[in-house]
């Protein structure tokens, strides 16, 4: 594991004036963000600012990236609870290996594995009885498909009608 960041020691007022200047600025002027910080009573190279910034950064456009999916995905499925509980599995993975991915930039204290780890546990069920649910009402609705084929062919409809009929039933399930 690295050394820690001098940027996590810093006051969290000042971290959030340089969490500010970092987005204003555009990532970018490190000199300068040196120059207030030592003006600010704090000494931390603009090596030390620049990787801070640079997984600030990063996270950002990871959290722009998921927001946009989620939009993306509302706007496509708004019904679809199946497929926005999957994507938001998804980001939630993304964002967990982001996390531990930067481990070694982040105040091991700020963040909770253990916690993180037991917050998703009820998704992961979740998702995996709503998988099952799916299954069952496929596998039902191909039995009752294929009861109401063969009354159907019993009961004297034509073939394109009995088909007709099992199209119906299969769709539901879909």
């Amino acid at each position: 594991m690295g050394e820690r960041s001098k940027i996590l020691d810093l006051p969290e007022s000042t971290r959030q004036a340089l969490d500010q200047r970092l987005i204003q600025g555009g990532f970018s002027g490190y000199v300068e963000l040196e120059a207030w910080l030592r003006d600010q009573g704090y000494e931390v190279g603009k090596s030390s600012i620049h990787r801070y910034g640079s997984q600030m950064e990063r996270r950002l456009a990871d959290l722009r990236r998921s927001t946009e999916e989620a939009r993306a995905l509302v706007a496509a499925a708004p019904d679809d609870t199946d497929a926005m509980a999957r994507a938001t599995m998804q980001m939630l993975q993304q964002r967990l290996f982001g996390l531990l991915r930067d481990m070694d930039d982040i105040d091991p204290e700020s963040v909770d594995i253990a916690k993180i780890a037991k917050a998703m546990a009820p998704l992961v069920r979740a998702s995996i009885a709503q998988q099952q649910f799916m299954r069952e009402v496929a596998e039902r609705a191909q039995h009752a498909a294929e009861a109401a084929d063969r009354i159907a062919r019993t009961g004297g409809l034509s073939a394109d009608s009995a088909a007709e009929i099992r199209r119906a039933i299969l769709g539901i399930a879909q």
